[in-house]
């Protein structure tokens, strides 16, 4: 599976909130609002005590990356908030995982409540609900890309021809990132459609 750091990775067939859906959040580091950074850490932390080294782990944000895949913090935050965090449970594991978060207006805070999924998920694990914990992380698991049932639609989808090199395609799906965004007139769906749509052409560039 491509997963990319940056721009947003959201899960395919997973729904999206709208910004004037999205809620202020409680969550504090030492009586601070929390920092993107902060946001990574708990994620980091959360993932690392249920065994996942952080090497295994993708932070995907619409958040400019550092050399390290990591988002910046203590830039201008991005207008979608969302976050999504993949792992794999362990090395022999092809399939990752996935929780997706957006229903809160600032990235630091839907971060941290993937860390708190997190936890609450191993605690599950904690009182003896295995069982319980491999059911509920089944549903967090990525879709299968709609790439191979709709490989001949991104083009049309971004306004582009098919033999279109990367930096058109880059640049169409840039405009129609910000058109198609419901901060600025469009709606949720056109939004999904049009990351979907790079991410079938990413798919398709990468091979």
């Amino acid at each position: 599976m491509n997963v990319s750091n940056h721009p947003l990775h959201w899960p395919a067939g997973w729904s999206r909130t709208a910004s004037s859906d999205q809620k202020d959040a409680n969550f504090k580091h030492q009586g601070r609002r929390l920092t993107i950074a902060d946001g990574i850490t708990r994620v980091l932390e959360a993932l690392r005590k249920m065994g996942v080294p952080s090497w295994n782990v993708i932070i995907s944000t619409n958040m400019a990356v550092r050399g390290d895949g990591l988002p910046y913090s203590g830039r201008r935050p991005p207008e979608d908030t969302g976050a999504a965090v993949y792992w794999r449970p362990d090395q022999n594991s092809e399939a990752y995982q996935c929780i997706a978060i957006d229903q809160y207006n600032r990235l630091g805070d839907n971060l941290a409540a993937i860390a708190g999924t997190l936890d609450a998920l191993r605690a599950v694990e904690r009182w003896g609900g295995a069982k319980i914990l491999q059911r509920a992380t089944a549903g967090f698991k990525e879709l299968p890309s709609s790439a191979s049932t709709n490989a001949s639609s991104w083009w049309a989808v971004l306004g582009v021809t098919q033999g279109a090199d990367f930096d058109t395609v880059r640049a169409a799906y840039q405009q129609k990132r910000k058109s198609t965004h419901p901060d600025h007139g469009g709606t949720t769906e056109q939004f999904q459609a049009v990351q979907q749509a790079w991410r079938q052409f990413q798919e398709q560039y990468d091979d």
